[in-house]
Parts: C-alpha cells; sequence; structure tokens
C-alpha cells in the first residue's frame, strides 16, 4: 500500500479523461484522525457496536481539502457517536465501486489496515448499498457502517421527547428495511406453524421466511408511526396557528449541527436549553418568546442541526419539525465560524432548506464562534457576506447588533390607529402589548389612550374604540 507523501494536484487528469494511475491505485492516509476518548460508550443501532473504527472515504470531486474535511467531520460523528477513531483512509476514485465501494483490491488492503490497528468497525463516508455493505463486510470481516446508519445512531442517542423519538424510530425503520439480512441460515429459513418459534399465530403461513416476517414488522411500525406523527404534527398545527391568529411574528434559529444556536437562543432569550460541545446535542425544537427594544414580541426557535449528506430519511421524518423553519418570518442561518470550511456548511444548509420549502423565507447569516476563528478567516467571511453579523455566543459580543438586525427585519405592523379602550377591557390593551407597535399610551377618565401600529385584523377588532378624527 502506498500512503501519499507528495502534494500533487486535486483534479489532474490524463491522457484518457481519469486521474493519474498513482492516484487511483493510492490509499491516503489522512493525519490527525485518532481519538482518544476516556469514556467510549457502547451503543447498538442494528446490532452494530461502534467501538474501535477505521474511516473511509471516496473521493470523486472537489479538491483534496474539501474531502479530508468531510473525513474529519465524519470522524467527529463517529466520536459523537461513542467511537474510538484509529485510522482514517481516502481512495481517487472516478464513482464508488459499485460492489466493494473502494474496490475489491483496496478492500483487502483495508482489511489489513483493520487487522493492525485491531478496529471491530469500518465506517464509510456515504451511504452504501446493501450489496455494498454486504459485499465489503465479506472482505474486511468486520462490521461496515456508512454515514447514514452512523448519523441516525447519534439522532437516536440524542432524541428526548416523545416526538423525537417517534421521528428517529420512523428514519431508523425506513434505513433498515431495504438492508434485511440473514446472519447464517437461522434467519432465512421458512417458518410457519411450530416451527416458527411462537411467530406461527400471525405469520402469512408455511414458506414464510424469518426475513419476510421482519419486512413485514417494519412495514407495520413505519404505518404505525406515521399515523403518531401526524397525530403530533397536528397538535403542532394547532400552536402555530395559535401564534399566527395573535401576528406574533417568529424567527427561527437554523444551521450546521454544532454551530451555536442552543447557546445562542439561551443568551437571546434566558431560555435555558442544553448546551453542549456535541453534534446534534439538540434534536427536540424549543419555542422561547422575546421582545423588540421597541415592544413587540416576537417567538425564537431552536430546530435540529443540518449535516452535509443529511440522510433522506431523516429529513422526511423531521418535516413536521423543519416546518418551523419554513414558516417563520426569519430564518437566523447560524454558522460557525471557526469551522475548516464554513462557505460548505453554508451550502449544505441551504440544500436542507430548500427540501422543506423554505428559501422563500428571509435569512440573515449570522456567523458565531468569532472568538474562535482566526483574523484571516473572519476577513474572507466578511467578504463573503458583507451584510451578515459576527457574534459570540461565548462572550457575548455582537450580540446587541444582532438583537438590532433581527428587530430591524422582522415584520412591521403596517396600520396606525389612535385608539380609546376602556378600561373594562384590558384584554385589549394586552393584546395591543403583545402584537402591536405601541406609539404611545396616556390613561384618561374614559379609558386609555392608544396610538399604534397594528395589522388589518386588530385594528378592525379597535375599530369601534377608533378616537374622533382617525379612521
Amino acid at each position: 500500500m502506498t500512503d501519499y507523501e507528495s502534494d500533487l494536484p486535486a483534479d489532474r487528469p490524463d491522457a484518457d479523461g481519469g486521474y493519474e494511475l498513482e492516484e487511483r491505485q493510492a490509499l491516503r492516509r489522512v493525519a490527525g484522525l485518532s481519538t482518544e476518548l476516556e469514556d467510549v460508550t457502547e451503543v447498538e443501532y442494528r446490532q452494530l457496536r461502534l467501538e474501535r473504527v477505521v474511516l473511509v472515504g471516496v473521493w470523486t470531486t472537489g479538491t483534496l481539502t474539501e474531502a479530508e474535511n468531510s473525513l474529519v467531520e465524519l470522524a467527529r460523528l463517529a466520536e459523537t457517536a461513542g467511537s474510538l477513531v484509529l485510522d482514517g483512509i481516502i481512495q481517487r476514485r472516478d464513482k464508488p465501486d459499485p460492489a466493494t465501494y473502494i474496490g475489491s483490491g483496496k478492500a483487502k488492503d483495508l482489511r489489513d489496515i483493520v487487522v493492525a490497528e485491531g478496529a471491530d468497525t469500518v465506517i464509510c463516508d456515504g451511504e452504501l448499498t446493501p450489496g455494498q455493505l454486504r459485499q465489503l463486510e465479506a472482505v474486511v470481516k468486520v462490521k461496515v457502517v456508512d454515514r447514514t446508519a452512523l448519523i441516525l445512531d447519534i439522532f437516536a442517542q440524542h432524541a428526548r421527547s416523545k416526538e423525537g423519538k417517534a421521528q428517529v424510530e420512523l428514519a431508523q425503520m425506513q434505513y433498515m428495511l431495504p438492508r434485511l439480512r440473514g446472519w447464517g441460515e437461522s434467519l432465512s429459513r421458512q417458518v410457519g406453524g411450530r416451527a416458527a418459534g411462537g411467530v406461527g399465530i400471525g405469520g402469512r403461513g408455511p414458506g414464510e421466511t424469518k426475513i419476510e416476517i421482519d419486512r413485514r414488522r417494519i412495514n407495520s411500525r413505519v404505518a404505525k408511526l406515521n399515523k403518531q406523527i401526524a397525530g403530533m404534527k397536528m397538535a403542532r398545527d394547532v400552536k402555530r396557528a395559535r401564534r399566527t391568529a395573535q401576528r406574533v411574528p417568529s424567527v427561527a434559529l437554523a444551521g450546521y449541527t454544532n454551530a451555536g444556536k442552543s447557546s445562542l437562543l439561551n443568551r437571546l432569550t434566558d431560555a435555558g436549553v442544553l448546551v453542549e460541545n456535541a453534534l446534534f446535542a439538540t434534536l427536540d425544537p424549543t419555542v422561547r418568546r422575546s421582545e423588540t427594544s421597541d415592544g413587540r414580541l416576537f417567538t425564537l426557535a431552536d430546530t435540529v442541526g443540518f449535516v452535509r449528506h443529511l440522510p433522506t430519511q431523516l429529513i422526511e421524518a423531521f418535516r413536521s419539525t423543519l416546518e418551523e423553519v419554513g414558516e417563520s418570518d426569519l430564518i437566523l442561518h447560524v454558522v460557525d465560524a471557526s469551522d475548516a470550511d464554513p462557505e460548505a456548511q453554508i451550502k449544505a444548509v441551504r440544500e436542507v432548506l430548500a427540501d422543506v420549502d423554505a428559501l422563500g423565507v428571509p435569512e440573515q447569516l449570522v456567523f458565531n464562534k468569532v472568538d474562535a476563528a482566526t483574523p484571516e478567516t473572519l476577513m474572507r467571511l466578511r467578504r463573503l457576506a458583507p451584510d451578515a453579523v459576527f457574534v459570540s455566543a461565548r462572550t457575548g459580543a455582537g450580540l446587541d447588533e444582532l438583537r438590532l438586525r433581527i428587530e430591524e427585519r422582522l415584520p412591521r405592523p403596517d396600520i396606525e390607529i389612535n385608539v380609546l379602550v376602556p378600561y373594562t377591557r384590558g384584554d385589549l390593551v394586552a393584546r395591543l402589548h403583545e402584537t402591536a407597535e405601541i406609539l404611545g399610551t396616556e390613561h384618561t377618565a374614559g379609558g386609555t389612550l392608544v396610538r399604534a401600529r397594528v395589522d388589518a385584523a386588530l385594528a378592525e377588532v379597535l375599530r369601534p374604540y377608533a378616537s374622533a378624527g382617525v379612521p
């Protein structure tokens, strides 16, 4: 096996339009991926034990730096799942091998690395087909996990609410269904009646295999989970409709995982949300109230973080949660300014926003963690996004500017009124303070005189109390 020591151009084609022979035949070791964790937590998904792992990536497009950054992110995902990363390799190919992902010869080289490192799992930086998983495992003789399975495992560990657990389980079931397989002959034997080991009643009868029974049970479970999530979506829609009826503007925090969205929410609203330096620490949306300096109320929602190549199953399962983003009045797109490739984070997030039809919502870029970013990176980002706000949720730098930007970009009521509200209608005064932009108040003998900007619905409710000379 050849280690890459030279600095070859990222995309140098040969005469045949492919890549240099040496590039295609070599496995490049990625330095700095091994980790030393004091507490390696055993986690299970599809009876997998993610403990001592070797990472494998296939570099098909882009630069070498981008390929290495993707593998570094995979290492962080593996650590979050409770794994000890031992080594990481990248192979240059036109496209992943349809049989073993990296090719039969490189699979044998990978087997040598697995044996030398004492690894018990290989994690591939991509979504593998059932056939690729099966054939690669046959060569390396240890469990093979793809990026999708790894992310699903992390989501399963972090889900806390009933809705979050149901969404993750649904995504897992959808991922598992085409990948069912038997270990040994026991799972492929035909069963029925007593031979089913207690499964006969409810089975389709003689001739049904264990895999077929598993497939039918998963389909049944998927249907049940879809029904549960639909019921939870209805409750969420009711709450959202209530906020909409009251014309309370909404702001959604969206962004890459571990960009600091929850920290910003805590800083802006004292929400007390869990803050953890880990990927996907927040899965369950948190909605808190805040107000602008002129007294206008708005809601601020923390949402699940995104990641490059977020599994389709997760986007579909979390669609009801992500609707908080699509139906907001303003998206605070939070980016980790200290990341090695913040531009790639922005691209990945916008791809997910497009999937949930949220690209039409006004967006405010917010670069967080400026205290950890280099001056050169900050200069580049300021040129990239001149209208962005640069903050540090840890130190509080830039938060006043962020609050001012939110205040400027929130929709404002457009109808100015003067109303004299009787003291018996304190509910209307409270509603004015909640949803309107108050320009002035005065307590008189006949009631509370309020000058404010309101929306059309509230203006109609207050029409009977309009002061003389004001429509």
